[in-house]
């Protein structure tokens, strides 16, 4: 056991899903020399990974955890010298399965040990932001899972008592108005200095991915009235969005509202180790 990983164990992981993650710490800990860190919030988190040292860094947690672990490492301009390895717990767990980690706890933990780096593009935007997966125009609702993650240091009983007072204590009826549905969004699309859409055309929506050899797919959905109307593809290594107010969904979050965002593919930025085949 020569390799020495760095165990880092997101708390919404430990809160939610605590014998997975005890699971995955065997497996780790019988196949490879293991420091293992239990950060408590966001900062503790980002001090133990850029505390890592030679070894190798290994986060158990979601998406937003593995995002977080890739943000730091690049702000820190530290990613391409890095092999990162993630094993999925949590509730949102899709960006890391479109990236190839496996799904089930295990299997996961022996890609850790087993399997071999992989670079892959990613989307860096005008703000220094990353992009793994995908993004998308406007942004859509999480579903209840994947919202912000609890609080560090809360209370188990004090959420206990607050669920019995809500159950002892009748809801008043509130009439609601419905909210007006939201204008669809008119935004200029531009990949690679040429524009796709203009701002005449309501759009239903945008989604930007990275693809492969260093150029992101975009697809725009103009807003169709009768007919559907087909989707505009493209594909580039820039893309810029412009016009009112708009939020985008990127990954696990959310982000905005911004008038105007550049999103840039970096070729090979992120080293993930896969498994084999």
């Amino acid at each position: 056991m020569s390799e020495q990983l760095l165990v880092v164990v997101d708390p919404v992981a430990r809160r939610t899903d605590g014998e997975s993650v005890r699971i995955a710490k065997d497996v780790l800990s019988a196949g490879a020399a293991t420091k293992v860190c239990l950060p408590e919030d966001a900062e503790e988190f980002a001090r133990a990974l850029t505390r890592r040292g030679s070894r190798r860094p290994v986060v158990i947690g979601d998406d937003r955890s593995l995002v977080r672990a890739v943000s730091l490492l690049h702000r820190r301009r530290e990613l391409a010298g890095c092999a990162l390895s993630v094993v999925p717990v949590g509730p949102c767990l899709s960006v890391a399965r479109s990236l190839g980690v496996p799904a089930g706890t295990v299997a996961a933990a022996r890609a850790v040990l087993e399997g071999r780096e992989r670079r892959l593009d990613v989307l860096v935007d005008d703000s220094d932001g990353v992009v793994l997966g995908a993004l998308r125009i406007p942004s859509v609702p999480l579903t209840p899972s994947c919202g912000p993650g609890e609080p560090a240091g809360a209370r188990p009983w004090l959420r206990t008592c607050q669920s019995l007072v809500r159950t002892l204590v009748p809801a008043r009826p509130q009439r609601v108005a419905p909210a007006p549905a939201p204008a669809p969004p008119r935004l200029r699309v531009e990949v690679d200095d040429e524009t796709l859409v203009d701002l005449g055309q309501p759009l239903e929506a945008v989604s930007v991915t990275p693809g492969a050899a260093g150029l992101a797919d975009v697809e725009v959905r103009p807003l169709s009235v009768g007919a559907e109307a087909s989707p505009l593809l493209a594909r580039g290594r820039r893309v810029t969005v412009s016009g009112p107010d708009f939020r985008y969904r990127a990954d696990a979050g959310e982000a905005g509202p911004v008038r105007r965002r550049t999103w840039t593919v970096w070729e090979g930025a992120l080293g993930l180790v896969l498994p084999e085949g």
